[in-house]
């Protein structure tokens, strides 16, 4: 089995320590979907949904997140991004939404 990074022997949660580590070029790409109907695909893709442009407000909302990740996830190191990017993309079958998510830094990870 391999060793977990983030327990110590006793099995308790610990941080890594990164501070003799090299700073590296890291690239995390992260690919789901949503599922929807044709008509709110419909309503999406024209900007008629009441509370404004849908997906700019997501992709908004996913690099706020990838801003926050040291916030969000306990034993994460604050990193500094160097790029974020959302995308969409709508299938030929229009019946979802397909969500690629990327973010760069440069910094020493574990």
């Amino acid at each position: 089995m391999r060793h977990l990074t983030h327990i110590d022997a006793q099995g308790e949660a610990s941080m890594v320590d990164v501070s003799s580590k090299p700073v590296l070029l890291r690239h995390a790409v992260a690919r789901g979907e949503i599922r929807l109907s044709q008509g709110t695909l419909k309503l999406i893709q024209s900007n008629r949904v009441a509370k404004g442009n849908v997906l700019a407000s997501a992709r908004l909302a996913g690099i706020l997140a990838a801003k926050k990740t040291g916030d969000l996830i306990p034993l994460c190191h604050p990193l500094p991004l160097t790029h974020c990017e959302v995308d969409f993309k709508v299938p030929k079958s229009h019946d979802r939404i397909e969500i690629t998510a990327s973010a760069k830094v440069a910094a020493q990870t574990a």
